[in-house]
């Protein structure tokens, strides 16, 4: 089964990701585009699996298989957890509506590592680049900022909302390059401050409820195996694509 075929036909959520989902776009802003497909339970009983994840097949799409997105979520991947909680939802099925009730299985004390692992990787880059040519890359600077609030407020609060509200402007005029570089450092500094207190004193888990989206992943990929035409359609696609998938 081509790859592309499984993002078109087995697609069981699709979001707006991006400056969109964020709050933060402004003229010419891209439309980045995230989402999970299932691939059919008989496709991982041939020698060559399915593959993890789809880039395309339209411009700023990239798509994750089922397990592969679970696992990421386990483990707090900031990107993959931002994704659930996308406010564009372009497509949902009754088995995406499923993985959309399991948000708060897969939130725990975890994120507080991995969203500040990922910001410290961004800051050091932005700091390079600016002793290589005095500024930071705004955009980048704007974004990373966006992170670091985000952060804090899942770890005070204990919900992910990734829109960025009544901070918008404030947000822009860094992309614009309107405050000095100082003055975003020590925003900077503040927020990841904030973020090490609120870890905690937070309400989330330590860890996140694995056996329940795991109950999830097994009941789903059941139901697949179960499909009438879902055995037929794999071996279709081996005589159409000569054993490729």
């Amino acid at each position: 089964m081509h790859p592309e075929t499984l993002v078109r036909d087995h697609t069981i959520y699709a979001c707006v990701m991006g400056s969109r989902a964020f709050g933060l776009a402004t003229e010419g802003s891209d439309t980045d585009r995230r989402g999970v497909f299932l691939a059919p339970t008989p496709l991982f009983w041939r020698f060559e699996k399915p593959p993890t994840h789809v880039e395309g097949p339209a411009e700023e799409q990239f798509s994750w298989e089922l397990e592969r997105f679970c696992e990421l979520a386990l483990r707090a991947n900031p990107n993959i957890l931002e994704c659930l909680h996308s406010p564009h939802v372009e497509h949902v099925d009754d088995t995406g509506r499923e993985l959309l009730a399991l948000r708060g299985a897969f939130l725990s004390r975890r994120a507080h590592e991995t969203f500040a692992r990922y910001a410290l990787g961004q800051r050091r880059k932005l700091e390079a680049h600016v002793r290589l040519h005095g500024a930071p890359r705004w955009k980048h600077a704007m974004h990373l900022l966006r992170l670091l609030i985000s952060s804090g407020d899942l770890l005070r609060t204990g919900a992910l909302t990734i829109d960025v509200g009544d901070r918008r402007e404030s947000l822009l005029a860094v992309k614009r390059g309107e405050v000095p570089w100082p003055d975003v450092e020590s925003w900077m500094n503040r927020l990841a401050g904030e973020a090490d207190e609120a870890a905690r004193r937070s309400p989330l888990p330590e860890e996140p409820d694995r056996r329940r989206v795991e109950a999830f992943l097994v009941r789903v990929r059941r139901s697949s195996a179960l499909q009438p035409d879902a055995y037929e359609e794999v071996v279709q696609g081996v005589v159409d694509g000569g054993g490729r998938g």
